[in-house]
């Protein structure tokens, strides 16, 4: 195994070991992905299913191409459909993550899409995060509507079941997905009084012109 495959490896350990104490995931649900480098066996590495993160080891990592051929000795994540999907549709994508976290899954059971509420959406590509429509787990019809649902997206949530979020590398997309379900219990609770005012059109394009740049360092002169 090449040194940078296994850091990539340990690296998806660290990030599915994260989500607990993020309160993202409880137990093994969920799982975790990024993309191998070219020339490597396989397309990507994706957490293994039913194995408690706790006691992964770089070697329970599973490499998968994108036709969805295991190269390892353990068992893909069940969602691994939607993962290779993803990759093979969006070429920026670097890293994903899948979790069941508390408020983003109760949003997901009322079908319910999260409107701009808050300018923090645009950060997930648009003016809303969406709701895939329902289909069961593992199966092709959930990696179709998932991506539907992520044109343009970082996010979306999936109908009764949870959140999905995409980044160009591991660290980024845990730190999206932690945001995300910030969001998502901050909807929840404005929820409970009532509609939350939603900032317009114009206003949320201004927001996503701002964020093409959000996070960048200006450039200094030596």
């Amino acid at each position: 195994m090449k040194p940078v495959e296994h850091a990539l490896r340990e690296a998806i350990i660290s990030v599915a070991c994260a989500m607990g104490p993020a309160n993202l995931t409880r137990g093994s649900s969920g799982n975790v992905s990024a993309r191998l480098p070219a020339g490597s066996v396989g397309d990507f590495l994706i957490t293994p299913t039913g194995m408690p993160y706790s006691v992964l080891k770089a070697a329970d990592i599973v490499p998968l191409d994108l036709a969805g051929q295991s190269h390892g000795s353990r068992l893909p994540s069940s969602e691994w459909r939607i993962h290779s999907d993803i990759y093979a549709q969006r070429p920026e994508v670097g890293a994903i993550l899948h979790a069941h976290a508390p408020f983003a899954t109760a949003l997901a059971c009322l079908r319910r899409s999260i409107p701009p509420f808050h300018y923090m959406i645009a950060r997930f590509g648009g003016a809303d995060v969406r709701c895939a429509d329902y289909a069961t787990f593992g199966t092709v019809e959930l990696s179709r509507v998932t991506l539907g649902a992520l044109t343009g997206r970082k996010a979306c949530l999936l109908a009764n079941h949870g959140m999905i979020v995409l980044g160009e590398t591991l660290d980024e997309v845990l730190a999206l997905a932690i945001d995300f379900e910030d969001l998502c219990e901050q909807y929840w609770r404005a929820l409970q009084l009532g509609e939350p005012v939603l900032l317009d059109r114009v206003e949320m394009e201004r927001v996503l012109e701002k964020f093409a740049s959000y996070g960048q360092q200006a450039k200094t002169e030596d």
